[in-house]
Order: structure tokens, then sequence, then C-alpha cells
């Protein structure tokens, strides 16, 4: 059978006659109605329809067949075609009734779904054991947080969209059934099989996120499970492996076991699952399996519970149960005792036989053969067998793996992650200027997302020593010491500390100011000895990406804390225990869709990229975008150089050209404007003595800063240094440095130290132009840096790193990087052969940049994607960033508005804008009148728009190897159409 409804057997068959053929077309043309008319067929007409159809099918059925609907067995998608066989075998000549999926993955469990729904006269339920999503299965499967960590999360609306979102993927891949929720409540740490698996300890926390689960599930026609019956939280063996023994009062197991199954029965759940243990205040015979029990499942779980739903038994190939009787011996007493449906049977052959026999000893009767039978044909109707369709191939993956579910992870887990400790407000991590922070790893499992989401916050140094003495020392000058303890992200895997881990913990919280982040099960806790000389305490649960980059936010207040513990780690850490911590502006991390942007649309950048990549527009490039203080997207392409294979790495340094005017020097000009030092109508005469007798003295700052003061766009001031070779002249230069030659151009060389001043007079002495009209000019900003030096006595280099970059946690942005990093990190920019005559690399592009010894207003800044980002964002949030307040909104405002807009001018104070109506310019043209940004003659661009709450930055060194040649990435629009697929990936 390959589709359409369930097709009966022929005429002549066993059970079949001429009326129950009419009974079938009769079904067919109703089911067909109700299809087409939803509406006109009501609860009543449902539940007729359903009866006729299980009692048409179920006389149309065989006594084997009957039988068979008995058993589901256990299927793999990654297995041999002898496996494939042997499940052929079963369906064809046992008639099975189901089959339980395992490992493998979705497209060939997809493909095996059809082929053995096609062999099989009645359509199969096929199920999956996938607690925490088809993950816990299949591979290329994104997949869902453990039950605990779902525990910690306090929002149950967030619970319902996980069983929602199960419940899609099951129903998406032909699934009936999903073996969850789990009710267990593990009130013992040392469970060794539930753990991870449950909701946690506390019994009413436990039912309403199972209930949730549940709710989600079903709601997309997929049957829940809840398990394991009558509890298998308070184990201390597996019993995959033995059988455990759970040694309570009646009394006690109906108040906290039997809690979560009460509330869920009365809310629909559809199946349970019964567990393999000795429970012997509800099974006196000792160590008789509860599966087996007809106390347990029939007296208690239907009678005294209540429960008509479907019971599964759990795998009878398990220990605890096949330790006690033979294959086919188990399964009987399986069915004996009440339940529906045999898992995982071991031998149907056998168990076929033993059935058989007990029916014919009349020890199973027709009634109780027509109960399960008929049960499981009723629980098949619900879900749409009487209509089965097979699952569709095409575009299953991309149905699995929505980029909303990837988007979800980082949601669950910031509702996840617990400060259990916060000793002195130590979390957020504020004042990071005052700080100096290392890193220390524990544990055997990756660290890596982590620790690289804690260094786009400030300077972390990773400390690596396993002598403690050493570790010690090493230790001692930092204000703060981060453990990381990350542990295998598997549900049944050790997380244990070994001896020596919890040694080195106590020793470096002795000498050191300790925040703990456990990225391990909550239990893990309990091995530490000590929590007194630990400030502060965090626990992120699984060692995934996700919670890696989630919880290296909180330790900075890009998000708050806000789970709660699902467990008891000791009297100070009790179940529900949670500390909030407070969230401050910084940059924070999440996937597009969850600020509205579509991560299949951002795609597209990755194409651009590689297009400027391919055609040689530039060797390297990294591009970020953020929207509503999130980055959504950082990706680095290319190689440093054409010749190179050294690939660009977002850490990476790049010379930002005149990103350098709004980076650095704008910042601290809006500084003094918000003092009251500088306003609109101050005169440039005014500000600096060189301007007072010039035709320039009464040029206003607006002017200045808007372009529009008539000044020069710039002049080659180089070329007056070099002698009649065009090589530098040694009046101007010299090799190595001293007391008047101090200023570094390039490697080897150095120009005179008075220089500067020499560069300022031809400013002054340059010609005005004669028409008042929009004039991009360098000499704004260089202009601008001697006026701030003179002002506030401090290098330009100083005042932005005291002023900016120390407080915000830009450790990557600097003047003259080389003398704080390694070359290797920086991208040359050209091959100069007019000037330098060497490779430009960790010096400063710009010429007259490179004169005032790499640090000028407008230019000579090194930096990376991230660090731009943060400063971009500050503007957005109009001054703020961190708990920092660097100037007023007003003067955020003042400056970023076109005063001279009317006069076709397009510039802002500083900024520049989106080109006007009928003009070229730096943008895409979609962006708002709002946005602002600047780019630079490297290739690089930094732009942001308070309307959408993007940032969106691009560097690159475009100018290599020849600065001269023409500028593709410009001509070819490559970052003005990246930021016009950035707009496309707004979601509306």
């Amino acid at each position: 059978m390959t589709s359409g409804k369930f097709r009966p057997p022929k005429a002549g068959t066993a059970d079949f006659s001429k009326p129950m053929r009419y009974c079938f077309l009769l079904m067919a043309l109703i089911s067909q109605l109700a299809m087409a008319q939803p509406g006109m067929v009501d609860v009543g007409m449902h539940k007729q329809k359903e009866g006729v159809w299980v009692d048409s099918v179920y006389n149309a059925l065989s006594f084997d067949e009957r039988v068979g609907q008995l058993f589901m067995v256990a299927a793999f998608s990654n297995k041999d075609s002898l496996h494939v066989a042997q499940i052929d075998n079963l369906i064809t000549c046992h008639n099975i009734g189901g089959l339980c999926f395992f490992q493998g993955g979705p497209g060939r469990q997809a493909k095996l779904t059809n082929r053995y729904q096609s062999q099989s006269k009645v359509p199969l339920f096929i199920g999956i054991d996938a607690e925490w999503g088809l993950a816990m299965r299949l591979d290329s499967i994104n997949r869902f947080p453990w039950n605990m960590t779902l525990g910690a999360i306090q929002d149950i609306n967030l619970i319902k969209r996980v069983g929602d979102e199960y419940g899609k993927q099951a129903h998406r891949l032909g699934l009936h059934f999903n073996f969850a929720p789990v009710l267990d409540i593990n009130t013992n740490p040392k469970n060794p099989i539930i753990g991870n698996r449950s909701f946690g300890e506390d019994k009413v926390n436990v039912t309403t996120r199972a209930m949730a689960l549940m709710k989600g599930i079903q709601s997309h026609g997929v049957l829940a499970t809840g398990k394991h019956f009558p509890g298998h939280g308070d184990t201390s063996v597996d019993s995959h492996h033995t059988l455990p023994l759970v040694n309570f009062s009646k009394q006690r197991l109906n108040e906290v076991e039997f809690y979560p199954y009460k509330r869920l029965f009365n809310e629909g759940l559809a199946s349970v699952m019964v567990a393999h243990l000795s429970v012997p205040s509800l099974e006196p015979r000792e160590g008789y399996p509860s599966s087996i029990s007809y106390n347990v499942v029939t007296n208690v779980l239907q009678k005294e519970l209540g429960f008509g739903g479907l019971i599964f038994t759990d795998a009878l190939n398990m220990k605890g149960a096949s330790s006690f009787k033979q294959p086919g011996e188990i399964d009987l007493e399986a069915f004996l005792a009440g339940n529906d449906i045999l898992l995982y049977a071991e031998n149907v052959p056998k168990a076929f036989e033993k059935i058989c026999v007990a029916y014919q000893d009349s020890i199973i009767s027709e009634e109780r053969l027509a109960h399960s039978v008929k049960k499981i044909l009723r629980y098949k109707y619900r879900v749409g067998l009487d209509n089965y369709k097979p699952v569709k191939m095409e575009n299953l993956d991309r149905d699995l793996n929505t980029p909303q579910n990837v988007a979800f992870q980082y949601e669950l887990y910031e509702n996840a992650v617990t400060v259990i400790k916060n000793e002195d407000e130590i979390l957020p991590i504020d004042k990071i200027e005052n700080e100096k922070i290392a890193y220390v790893k524990l544990g055997d499992d990756k660290h890596s997302p982590f620790l690289s989401t804690l260094q786009k916050y400030t300077e972390i140094t990773e400390i690596n020593e396993d002598n403690i003495d050493s570790l010690k020392v090493r230790l001692k000058p930092f204000t703060k010491v981060i453990v990381g303890f990350h542990k295998p992200d598997g549900a049944w895997k050790n997380h244990s500390w070994k001896a020596e881990e919890v040694a080195k913990l106590d020793t470096i919280a002795k000498y050191s100011n300790v925040i703990l982040d456990v990225f391990a099960k909550p239990y893990a806790l309990l091995q530490v000895n000590n929590f007194n000389k630990i400030k502060a305490i965090v626990v992120s649960y699984q060692n995934t990406d996700v919670s890696q980059v989630v919880s290296g936010q909180l330790l900075f207040g890009a998000i708050e804390s806000k789970g709660k513990l699902p467990v008891t780690i000791n009297a100070a850490f009790p179940v529900n225990f949670g500390l909030r911590t407070r969230k401050i502006d910084r940059l924070g991390f999440t996937a597009p869709e969850n600020v509205g942007m579509d991560s299949q649309v951002l795609k597209g950048i990755d194409q651009l990229a590689q297009k400027a990549i391919t055609g040689k527009m530039t060797p390297g490039l990294q591009v970020l975008v953020a929207r509503r203080g999130k980055v959504i997207y950082q990706k680095s392409f290319g190689t440093h150089t054409y010749e190179s294979n050294q690939k660009v790495v977002n850490t990476d340094l790049y010379d930002v050209a005149s990103l350098t005017k709004m980076v650095s020097t704008l910042p601290n000009v809006m500084q003094l404007y918000d003092q009251g030092k500088i306003n609109m109508d101050t005169e440039l005469g005014n500000m600096l003595p060189i301007f007072e007798n010039t035709d320039k003295r009464h040029i206003h700052f607006k002017e200045l800063l808007s372009h529009y003061a008539k000044l020069q766009a710039w002049i080659p001031f180089y070329k007056n240094t070099l002698d009649s070779l065009k090589r530098p002249s040694e009046k101007y230069y010299r090799k190595t440095a001293d007391a008047q030659f101090s200023r570094q151009v390039a490697e080897n060389l150095f120009i005179r130290s008075d220089y500067q001043d020499t560069i300022m007079k031809a400013i002054a002495d340059s010609k005005l132009l004669p028409k008042r009209e929009y004039k991009y000019s360098d000499f704004t900003f260089i202009i601008l840096k001697d006026y701030l030096q003179k002002v506030t006595a401090t290098s330009l280099d100083s005042l932005s790193y005291k002023n900016f970059y120390r407080t915000i946690g830009m450790n990557h942005t600097m003047y003259n990087p080389l003398r704080k990093v390694d070359m290797s990190v920086i991208p040359p920019t050209e091959k100069d052969t007019y000037f330098r005559y060497q490779t430009i690399q960790g010096y400063v592009h710009d010429m007259e940049a490179a004169m005032e010894g790499g640090v000028a207003g407008h230019a000579g800044i090194f930096s990376n994607a991230m660090d731009i980002a943060k400063i971009m964002q500050l503007y957005l949030w109009k001054g703020h960033y961190g708990s920092h307040q660097y100037f007023s909104a007003k003067t955020f405002d003042d400056f970023n508005t076109c005063y001279y807009c009317p006069a076709g001018n397009r510039r802002g104070l500083g900024f520049d804008k989106p080109q006007l109506p009928g003009q070229s310019g730096p943008t895409c043209g979609c962006v708002s009148p709002a946005s602002f940004g600047h780019t630079g003659f490297t290739g690089t661009m930094a732009w942001a728009d308070p309307e959408t709450e993007i940032v969106y930055v691009f560097l690159s060194n475009r100018t290599y190897p020849d600065s001269n040649a023409a500028n593709e990435l410009s001509k070819q629009n490559i970052r003005e159409d990246i930021q016009k697929v950035i707009q496309q990936a707004i979601i509306k």
C-alpha cells in the first residue's frame, strides 16, 4: 500500500464478506465528505465514524492479523539490508502493528517508513523515543535542550512551544507517537538512567512542564506517551541492565509519583509506558517487574487511576524484563498484565506463538484481545491512518531544520541559564575598564564558543596550567577568574569532576575572585567541596554552542538571568532557587529570526562576499550585521592577500581608513559639544589660533563638520617630502628614531617630529573653494584632531582609549597596532611603490595619517567588525553603552541631523547620510533618512539605522596590492548590495 485509505482484504480472505466490502465503501464516502465539509460533521458523528471504521477493520482481520497489531518492533535507518529484510518479513509474515525507530537519519527513515507502510495491510503505527526531539535519535536534525534544562525555564509557554516543535517534526516525518514526556520525578541525584531526562525533583514543576510538552506534541496529531509508570525517578540502578527497586508506600506513590499522571490523564494524555521496576507496595511478588504486573497495569493504572488510553510496555529487550522471563514468555505476561502494545519484542514469532496458544487455551479471551486491538485501531484512526499518505520526501530536510528552530534554542537557553550565587553583585561584570580577567577551563569538552564570546566583551586571558602552585602565581595579577566546567553534552555522559579539578577550583577560589560557570547537569555541583569562597555560580546545564554563547552574554550583562534550579544542590541552593541579574546595554548574540530577520535571505551576503573574493575586488573581508542590540551575522571571507593562504578570521584587524573619523575623532568632539565647550556657531578661528588670521576664521563648527566650509578635498602632503628620485628625502626622514625624528611612517622610516606644524600651516594657507557646496574634505578631521589635543592636552589615541575604547570593551581598536599585536593578524593594505616603497602592513595606509605618526583624525584606526559594531550601537543607543552615558541623546540627534539637505548636501555633523533623491551616494538607497555611517578608502563601511535598529559593518583591504587600481569593489556595488540584502532580510 502506497497511498490512500486503509484497504481491506480481498473477498475470500479471512473474516471478509460482501457486506463488509459495502461497509468499507460507506466509510470511504463518509470520510471524504468529512474532509470536504469538516464543519458539517459533529463530535458524535466523528465518534460514530471512528467506531464503524474500527469495527470494520477489526472484523476484516484474521486472528493472526489481530495478534500482529499488538507488536511494535524496533527499526533502524542506519543498519544494513539484512535488518531491512527482517522488518519486511515481520510486516508481511507476522502482520506487526507498528515500528519504533531508533538511530539513523531523517531521509533514510522517511524512505524506510514509506517502504514498510507500502507492505502493511493495516497502516503501521510509527513511533520514536525522542524525549528531547528527533535529534535524540537521528542525525542531521536541530536539537533541543534536555528536560532538566527545560525544567529551569519559568515561562511555561516556552515549553509548550517546544512540544509544538516536537509535534511538527514528528508529523512531518510520518510519526504517530513520540515516547515523551518523561513524568519521572528525579528525587535521587544518583539516578543513573533518568537524571537529565527528568524535568526535575518537584512534582508540580514536572507536571506543569510535562503537560505543556504533551499539549504541544498532541496539537499536531502526534500522540504523546507519559513514562515511566509507576515512577522511575528515585532509582539507583538502570532498568536497561537490571531491575530497579522502588521501595515506597502506595500512599507516597499516590502523592508523588502518580501526581503528574493523574493531572495529564485529565488533560487527554494518549498513552502511557510502563517501566520495568520492582515496586513491592504495588506488586508483592519479589522481583516481579511492574511491566508484567496485572496489579500495576490493570488494577492501579486502568482501574484506580482511570486511564483509558493506550498502554505500552517499556522495551522488552531491557534486562529489567528480559532477565525475568524468556522472549515470548515475557511478551505473553505483559499482555496478560493489561498492556496493549508490546514494545521491542526480542522474538516476535515466539511471542506470537505463545499468545496464540494462550488464546486457544482460553487464557486470553476474545474480549481481551478485542479490547487492545480495537483500542490500537481507534488510535490509528485518530492519527489519520484511515487515510494514510506516504511521507513526502521533497524539502524534508528544510522542513525539519527550520531557521526558527535554531533561533528558538537561544530563547530557551536565555530562559534556562541560572545564577545561584552572586556575592557582592559580581555579575554582571560591569566596569570592564577596571578589570583584568582570566579564564581557566576545567572538564574534558570544548569551550571555544564560551571563551570567544567572553572575548568579544573585553580582553580575556586563557590560562592553562596543570601545576596548582604555578597556576596560583599566574592568576595573581587578575581581578577576576572565570572558571568554565565543560563536560560532553550527552544525557548519559559522565559529568563528574576529577579529584584534581576539584582541588584546582578550591585553590583558585582561595586566592582569586572566581566566577564558576557549569556546563553540565546541576548535580555536578554536588562534588564541589566548598562554595564559600566562590563569588558567583552559574548553571548553564549543557555544553552546547548556544548555551556557551548565551552564558557568555549573561556574564557581561547583555541578557539577564531568568532560570531556577530544577533540583536541589544543597541547603543553600534548593529546588526552585535562582537569582536575577541586571541587564545592561551591551551587544548580544542571537539568531536572525529572534530579531525579525530571515536567515535564508541573509545567506545572500555570503554570495556577494564570495563574488568580491572571486572577482579579486579584495583579498578578504569581514561582514557583521546586528539588529536590536544583537549580532545576528558575523563572518569573514577570503585571505589576507592574493598570494597568501592565511584565511581572514573575525578577530583580524583591518585599517578602517575614514571610519576613523566616526570611530575616534567624532565621539570625542561630541563629548566636548555635550559639555558646552563648543556649539554649532563656534568659529574655527576661535578653536585654533592658526586659523585666526586666515579666510577660514569664520567657518562655523556646523559647516566644518558638514563638509560645507569650502575646504579643499585634500593635499598630497607626502610629495613635498620626496627627493628628486621620488624617494623619502633625508631632509625629512630617518631610518631609525630619535628625538627629532620620532614619528614612524612605516617600517624603518621616521618623519620629523615637527612636520605636523607644516601640514597645519598648509591647510591654513590653502585656498578656499570659490563656491559653497558639499565637498568632502579630510581637512575637517585633521583640524579636529589638532583641536582635541590642544583642548584636552591629550593625544588623540590616548583620548579615544580613555574616553571610549577601554570602557566599551573595544580592545581590538587602536592606532599603531604593531605596538600591541602581531603583524600576522593584520591584512596588508598596499604594496607602496610611490612613497614608502614597501608592503604596508600594520602601518596606516593613508599617507598624511602616516606622516602624523599613524595617529590622525581622519585615518589611522585599525579594528575589526565586532569592535566597530560596538560604537555604532552606542550611536544607536544615543550615547549609551554598558552602564556609561557618553553623551546625551540630544547631542546625538544634533549630530545626526542633515542641516544642509535643502541645499543638496546630505551630510550630518561628521556622519555621512543616505544619498538625496537623484544623487549617487554611499548606501543602497533603501535605508531610512535617519540612518547614518561612513565609508573608507580601503574598502570599509559602517552604517546604522535607528528606524530598523540595524548595524552593518563591512571591512576589507581592497587597496591591496595597488591602491591606484580601479576600485572594482565600489564599481560592482558590493557593499551597497550587501546592505540591500540586509534590508530584504527584514521580516515584514
